[in-house]
């Protein structure tokens, strides 16, 4: 196989000069124990996870995540945003700092390495620096940024783009943002003060498993990302005419769920029609009332759609919302397609950035390829304010956001040495 061949080149590398002079690495069996222990943290009688943002298992798991922090010697405080902020002081004060960092929450019955590899990796960096007591030019920041499942909050508020009506969307605790906020340790009143500006960090870089099959498939150890897609959300309400279904014709309906059902495969030829790797996806539905002797009257339903091109997605939306139009003209009922703010723009990573990575990966012996993200990320709004890279690690099978997620130690220590080593590259630039 081609990863156990260059297993072999990493040993020799090990060995060179080049790396003699950089020849740090992660502790990967520690990096390994703290991502199991966290994962205790919403832990359930079947040995599966939950850990949604805003429940009682996301504030224990922030709280051990805060003193890994501190054990790195890093000064830990959360901002307005509840983002867990962790900063260790560099030797040059007027340069600007280099971040890392990704988030500790899950999807409702997810698995334990989306998010959490790049937070655990992050602090096992500078874990590795503070033993071998070596010390960066520039200031390093750690983020583990608050409810990036719900829509990517803590990085939206860092962006100054969490508005008020984001704050009141509700996630699977019943929790709105703004509750939540206010769980963690953030405050709401304060929200202004979390912003960013654009050049206030030197460069941002998330590490993150691919939750994806590409690397996996390939035997590949790193994906370097060249870009993050866009996801765009909207809530679709279908409103027909509820009514007996015993007593009411075929031919004189006005059945919600079956104009649903058309607008569904709508979604999925307009998708399929136009050349390209964008996704369109409905993954919610509700019938009201619900009952099986009556017509559904009332269907409540999601729409997202995915691409690297904002224009694209307008594109796909335009022909999708001229599908639904037809549908109402046929089917007698009326549609109401509503965005909802939760989402993020395409962002491209910097090239820069992607040749750093590559370059390092390469120094290590790691076999890499570019790719894109089909999924969001925090990265996705720190583009906006830093030159930003992204280190993917494979995800076996490709399976993410379930209980099956996994990545194992050796992957999770890979890309984390290429997170240390590219920051360590950064640090000599002003």
């Amino acid at each position: 196989m081609k990863r156990h061949l260059l297993s072999c080149l990493i040993i020799s590398l090990l060995y060179s000069p080049l790396f003699a002079q950089s020849g740090l690495q992660v502790n990967q069996e520690r990096l390994e124990e703290q991502l199991k222990t966290l994962a205790t943290y919403g832990q359930r009688e079947d040995g599966t996870t939950n850990r949604v943002a805003f429940s009682e298992a996301d504030i224990k798991g922030r709280s051990y995540v805060m003193q890994l922090m501190r054990d790195a010697g890093l000064e830990v405080h959360i901002d307005a945003a509840a983002n867990i902020i962790g900063r260790k002081p560099g030797i040059e004060k007027e340069l600007k700092p280099l971040a890392t960092g990704s988030h500790i929450d899950m999807v409702p019955d997810g698995g334990n390495y989306d998010g959490i590899v790049g937070s655990l990796a992050a602090i096992e960096v500078v874990k590795t620096l503070q033993e071998n007591k070596i010390r960066t030019r520039h200031p390093l920041e750690v983020i583990i940024f608050s409810n990036e499942e719900g829509g990517v909050m803590g990085s939206r508020a860092l962006a100054g783009k969490l508005g008020k009506d984001a704050l009141k969307v509700r996630n699977s605790t019943g929790y709105s943002m703004a509750e939540g906020i206010q769980r963690l340790g953030g405050d709401t009143t304060r929200l202004g003060e979390v912003v960013r500006q654009k050049g206030d960090l030197a460069a941002f870089l998330e590490l993150h498993i691919e939750q994806g099959g590409i690397l996996d498939q390939n035997d590949e150890d790193i994906g370097i990302v060249e870009g993050i897609v866009g996801i765009k959300w909207w809530e679709v309400v279908i409103r027909g005419k509820a009514n007996h279904a015993g007593t009411t014709p075929m031919d004189q309906r006005a059945d919600a769920l079956l104009s649903a059902a058309h607008f569904i495969i709508a979604v999925n030829d307009v998708a399929l029609t136009n050349e390209g790797k964008h996704v369109c996806t409905v993954g919610r539905i509700v019938a009201k009332p619900g009952a099986p002797n009556v017509i559904p009257g009332e269907v409540i339903m999601s729409l997202e759609i995915r691409d690297l091109s904002m224009e694209k997605m307008d594109m796909l939306y335009g022909q999708i919302k001229d599908k639904a139009t037809e549908i109402e003209n046929r089917m007698g009922t009326t549609f109401t397609i509503s965005p909802i703010d939760g989402t993020g723009d395409p962002a491209l990573t910097d090239p820069e950035l992607r040749e750093l990575i590559r370059s390092t990966a390469t120094k290590l012996g790691l076999s890499h390829r570019n790719m894109q993200s089909g999924a969001g990320h925090d990265a996705q709004d720190m583009a906006l304010l830093a030159p930003t890279g992204m280190i993917f690690v494979p995800s076996k099978n490709g399976i993410s956001h379930s209980p099956n997620e996994y990545t194992s130690a050796e992957d999770m220590a890979n890309g984390a040495n290429v997170l240390l080593h590219s920051l360590l590259a950064l640090d000599k630039k002003d």
